[in-house]
């Protein structure tokens, strides 16, 4: 994941008004799914794998404190081996 913080922070909040519910997508190994599901403690999870059993989409939906909160959950994410965020 390649990104401008700055400028995903001020979107975030331009669109969001927090306290306020933030839905995470990614695509990943399915070895890697727990991982993921560990990035957001709580959230309500929705696994969907591809038709050839190679990925795992995994949806995390949560409320989030902040901005910030948002963005620290996309920091870990970059840690997981192969990880697409959408």
């Amino acid at each position: 994941m390649s990104w401008d913080e700055a400028s995903f922070l001020e979107k975030l909040e331009g669109t969001h008004e927090f306290p306020d519910n933030y839905t995470f997508k990614f695509i990943v190994k399915p070895e890697h799914q727990a991982k993921v599901e560990s990035l957001v403690p709580g959230a309500d999870v929705r696994v969907k794998p591809s038709s050839g059993n190679k990925y795992v989409s995994i949806t995390l939906s949560k409320q989030m404190a902040s901005s910030q909160a948002v963005v620290d959950v996309y920091k870990q994410a970059k840690t997981i081996e192969g990880i697409i965020a959408l």
